[in-house]
């Protein structure tokens, strides 16, 4: 299967919740139901996974479904950038995660990187806002936003979290192996742009 089922098993899920949500009739409800069964079908012919964990992704939405936010920090030191090792896959990206509820996007980054890093740091400047379909990540179940903030180290020392096993400061012609479902390489190098230009405009999409 190509990338373009995926994208059409993500689209009738998002149609089917919105007209659970919305939907009155019961036989209009009935036919959402059966579009939420047959893009868990797809789903799960196209990545392999569980029909039981695609199925409790896909029933634990509510609402009108809109992307998912991630954010991730870009602390720069020494011409150097701050990565964490992730613990799940072994692999390196900026610190961030998932925005909490009752967070703006610059607390969200604070916590993060105090909780994967153990350094405290101050939001400086709004980087990039990109649409995870438009990049080189892996296939994902759900539709993603990513912020990347700049920030400025005010205080801690490097501290491994309970989802990270290492920190360190990377050159950019030395990155290690990157969780690219997390940050992709080019991803990485546009954050370097904004190290050697201050004045870079915010990217999006």
């Amino acid at each position: 299967m190509s990338d373009k089922w995926l994208e059409c098993a993500k689209r009738i899920q998002a149609l089917s919740q919105s007209g659970l949500a919305f939907s009155k009739s019961v036989y209009d409800i009935e036919r959402y139901e059966e579009l939420r069964a047959i893009s868990t079908e797809i789903m799960q012919e196209y990545t392999g996974l569980e029909m039981k964990k695609i199925q409790d992704l896909f029933t634990n939405e509510k609402g009108y479904q809109t992307p998912k936010v991630d954010v991730r920090g870009v602390v720069f030191k020494d011409d150097k950038i701050l990565m964490v090792k992730e613990k799940i896959d072994d692999k390196w990206a900026l610190p961030g995660g998932f925005c909490d509820i009752g967070l703006s996007p610059g607390e969200n980054i604070v916590k993060e990187i105090r909780e994967e890093s153990g350094y405290d740091v101050t939001p400086v400047k709004l980087l990039a806002l990109l649409d995870l379909n438009k990049h080189p990540h892996p296939p994902q179940a759900y539709h993603y936003y990513k912020i990347f903030i700049q920030c400025r180290i005010t205080g801690g020392e490097a501290k491994s979290g309970v989802e990270t096993k290492g920190i360190g400061f990377f050159e950019e012609e030395h990155l290690p192996e990157l969780s690219v479902g997390r940050n992709t390489e080019s991803q990485i190098k546009m954050m370097f742009e904004f190290l050697r230009d201050p004045q870079k405009d915010t990217v999006f999409d």
